[in-house]
């Protein structure tokens, strides 16, 4: 009969570092979506109302008048 012999080796792992990593990664690329949405409603209401018109909405939002 033969056997396997392996050898066993100590791992150190940083669980707050690997943790830390994943949910900068997770916020870096919600925030690039979010931008990237943004980005796509401001485009999309140069198209429709053009700049003056979306100066016009900006500041009738901010001032109510």
């Amino acid at each position: 009969m033969n056997a396997r012999i392996g050898t066993v080796q100590d791992v150190t792992v940083d669980v707050g570092y690997e943790t830390a990593k994943t949910a900068y990664g997770v916020g870096a690329t919600a925030a690039a979506l979010v931008g990237l949405w943004g980005a796509a409603c401001l485009i999309g209401g140069l198209a429709d109302a053009g700049l003056v018109g979306l100066v016009k909405g900006l500041v009738t939002a901010l001032t109510g008048i």
